[in-house]
Order: structure tokens, then sequence, then C-alpha cells
């Protein structure tokens, strides 16, 4: 339940964020708006891990060089979110980004990339892919 909590407050966050993004790269560009975003959530994290006084700082030389730059993606996506939102909208923009996250993470778990636990997938994951990429067609139009 926890998990789930946390996954729905997530998602709530980042279409909350993709809109106030999209509306200040209209006065400074995305670009600048990624580079905004990407520092201040990095001060918002930073003050948190110094509030909470987390030590795990240490176990950093174990962290695989490959991982660290997964934080840059943040940058990109914030671009990406903009600019779909620009396009086609903030609730297609955030169907698709589903999506794609569903069909990435699909194929992470089949194959166990990134140390994760090999998942089997059949058909039942196959018809929840396609029924929601049936959605976002039923939504464009």
């Amino acid at each position: 339940m926890k998990g789930s909590l946390f996954a729905f407050f997530g998602g709530a966050f980042i279409t909350l964020q993709s809109v106030a993004n999209s509306r200040i790269s209209q006065d400074i560009g995305s670009w600048q708006t990624a580079a905004i975003t990407q520092l201040t959530g990095f001060i918002m994290i930073l003050l948190i891990v110094l509030f909470t006084r987390n030590r795990k700082w240490k176990k950093f030389k174990q962290v695989k060089p490959l991982y660290l730059i997964g934080g840059s993606f943040g940058a990109i996506v914030v671009f990406s979110n903009i600019t779909a939102i620009h396009h086609i909208g903030v609730t297609l923009t955030i169907a698709v980004l589903l999506i794609a996250q569903l069909s990435l993470t699909f194929i992470i778990d089949s194959k166990g990339w990134f140390g994760v636990v090999k998942q089997k997938m059949g058909l039942p994951q196959f018809i929840g892919i396609g029924m929601m990429i049936a959605g976002v067609v039923i939504l464009k139009f």
C-alpha cells in the first residue's frame, strides 16, 4: 500500500511539474527551464538529506559510474515534457509518457537489466500495454 501511495504522489507531481515547467518555458525557454528545475530539485533534495541526517553518502563509491549519469536524464525528461505539452497538450503528453515508461520497464523487467530480478512477461502484460496504447489513440481523436 505504501509503495502505491508513493507512486500515486510521484505521478501527480510529475504532472504538476510538467505543467509548471511548460508555463515557465514560455517566458524563459525550455532548456533554461530544465536547468532551473534541476537546480531547484537539487537544492530541495540537499536540504532534505541534511535535515534527515542521512549518512548513506559513505557508500557513494560503490555505485557503478554508469548509474551516476541517471540524474542527467532528468534534464531531457523536463525538456521533452515541456516540448510535448506545447505541441499535444498535458493529457496526451502524460498518456504517451506512461506508455513509454511501461514499454521500457516491460523490456527491463523481462531482460533483467540494471540488476533487477527478471520477470516473466506473458499475454496479460502484452494485452495491458495494448489497451493503454488503444486508450491513447482514443484520447487523440
